[in-house]
């Protein structure tokens, strides 16, 4: 069920459970820590590996692999055994890259996959027993934090209020916030149980695929919207000066496609600020292609072309709600949020 909460705290400096008394943020010249984040989600794994400095980190190492972990969840409730095995393997990896690069702090976090499966803790109790990483399951509300906290300062300069979101597999988060002083403070968030994997599947790829596609297309559209539409309601009605902002998977791939690139480029997808109408137009090409014409993009290929025109009936139901003239990328959110706020919560100010 989607969740929305009226108010919160700032962002910054802090930790969920943290308990020291609040105060003025220490400046370290030096850290003698390596911090590290996970964030498994329901299509990929991704780790991240990072030293402090006076400009923010420093990336000493990074992952990420598609492991499809909620493949079948929403028809069977439960996580597969086949999924399961996928993201242990990749997991394996991030636990070998922990140890080799001496990370001395780090969080794991799962979200809407462990989540909703009945066997999500048993998921996770396997995972510890495997590879030594505790999984964090985070409620959607801390998944809407961290995606905030990695990624807000892409914002385009303004006063309005402004729009982030985070397309996962099995969820969207959006979260509406203002700033004082360059702080985010979460005014309303939602999670709409709806992610490009859940999506697809709802819809069913032989309906994507086949000649009737446009208006498959469109019946993931309405879905979305239907599920945004509550959210809507909370949102102000004054609409000027308003910014957007996407971090996931669909916005940097459809980034790209934009931008026309041969291969995926994170410096020029990062940051980059996209007319409204441009993703229109490529959600709606992408909307009439088929699998092969899909795969056929450089930025997409066979591993995206199959969940990408569900992550385009997500992005223009938001495009919808939110009428903002520009769609900032990000290629950056939850795994950047962790370290964030680990190295917050040590006394450093990025």
């Amino acid at each position: 069920m989607a969740q929305s909460v009226a108010s919160a705290p700032a962002l910054v400096h802090g930790h969920p459970g943290d308990s020291r008394p609040a105060g003025p943020p220490r400046r370290r010249e030096s850290s003698r820590h390596t911090y590290g984040a996970i964030d498994l989600g329901t299509n990929n794994c991704r780790l991240l590996i990072a030293r402090p400095n006076a400009e923010g980190f420093t990336v000493i190492d990074a992952f990420s692999r598609i492991v499809r972990l909620g493949e079948g969840l929403s028809q069977s409730g439960e996580l597969s055994e086949e999924a399961m095995d996928r993201a242990v393997g990749a997991l394996a990896v991030c636990a070998d890259k922990l140890r080799r690069r001496n990370v001395s702090i780090a969080r794991s976090v799962a979200t809407e996959a462990c989540r909703r499966a009945t066997n999500g803790d048993k998921f996770a109790d396997r995972v510890r027993n495997e590879t030594g990483i505790v999984l964090d399951i985070i409620p959607p509300q801390e998944e809407a934090r961290l995606a905030v906290l990695g990624c807000h300062k892409l914002l385009e300069p303004g006063d309005g209020p402004a729009l982030i979101f985070d397309i996962g597999g099995g969820s969207t988060e959006l979260v509406l916030i203002d700033q004082e002083d360059g702080t985010p403070r979460i005014r309303a968030w939602w999670s709409a149980p709806w992610g490009v994997v859940s999506l697809t599947e709802s819809e069913g790829r032989e309906h994507i695929e086949g000649p009737n596609r446009v208006a498959a297309y469109g019946r993931m559209r309405e879905r979305a919207r239907h599920a945004f539409a509550r959210f809507a309601t909370m949102l102000p009605e004054e609409k000027e000066g308003i910014r957007l902002l996407g971090t996931s998977g669909t916005v940097t791939t459809l980034a790209s496609v934009h931008l026309a690139l041969p291969s995926y480029d994170r410096r020029a997808v990062d940051g980059l600020h996209v007319p409204i109408e441009a993703m229109q137009s490529i959600s709606t090409m992408i909307a009439g292609m088929d699998y092969e014409e899909r795969s056929t993009l450089p930025c997409i290929g066979s591993e995206r072309a199959d969940l990408v025109v569900a992550g385009c009936a997500i992005l223009e139901a938001i495009m919808e709600i939110w009428p903002a003239k520009n769609l900032g990328v990000a290629d950056r959110g939850i795994r950047e949020g962790i370290l964030r706020s680990l190295m917050a919560r040590d006394g450093w100010v990025l």
